[in-house]
Formats: structure tokens, C-alpha cells, sequence
């Protein structure tokens, strides 16, 4: 059996002010196909700024966002190469 190394790059982009943080991720699949999720998250008044902290949640969500795009892609073709409806790939 031949075997393949494949690796992706997610990019992460962060757009910040003093309460909140908007994240953005992104990754190119070897077939050239772009899968973009974005995360977000607020600073409540009476926390401290960390806007490290802020990045962590926003980073995280929009993360875990592209993991469910990426589960239905997947989804999908599977479906579309059987020609059948397949059961929900759960996480």
C-alpha cells in the first residue's frame, strides 16, 4: 500500500477593539477548495483586558465551526460517490 503525506494550513485572522474579537479561519483543501468560519467573542465590563484570552474563545469557536463545515463536506461527497444517503458523521 502506498502511503501519502498530506498536510493542510488553517490561516486564523483576528480583528479586535477593547471588548471584542472577531476570528477568522480559513483553509485550502488540496482539491483548491477554500473553507472559511468565523468566531467571535465579548468582554464583559467587569473583566480584566486579555485580549489574548479574547482570542483563544474567538479562535476556538471559529475553529470549531470549520470542523463541522468540514464534517458535512465530507458528508456529502460520501453521499455523492455511494449515490445514497449515508447516517450524520458525528463528532
Amino acid at each position: 500500500m502506498m502511503q501519502t503525506a498530506v498536510g493542510w494550513h488553517v490561516e486564523m485572522e483576528f480583528l479586535e477593539d477593547d471588548t471584542h474579537t472577531r476570528a477568522v479561519a480559513m483553509v485550502r483543501l488540496p482539491d483548491g477548495t477554500e473553507v472559511r468560519a468565523h468566531g467571535h467573542a465579548s468582554r464583559h465590563d467587569s473583566d480584566s483586558n486579555q485580549p489574548r484570552v479574547g482570542e483563544e474563545i474567538a479562535g476556538a469557536r471559529a475553529l470549531n465551526e470549520l470542523a463541522m463545515q468540514l464534517l458535512s463536506k465530507a458528508h456529502g461527497e460520501i453521499d455523492a460517490d455511494s449515490g445514497r444517503h449515508s447516517h450524520p458523521i458525528n463528532v
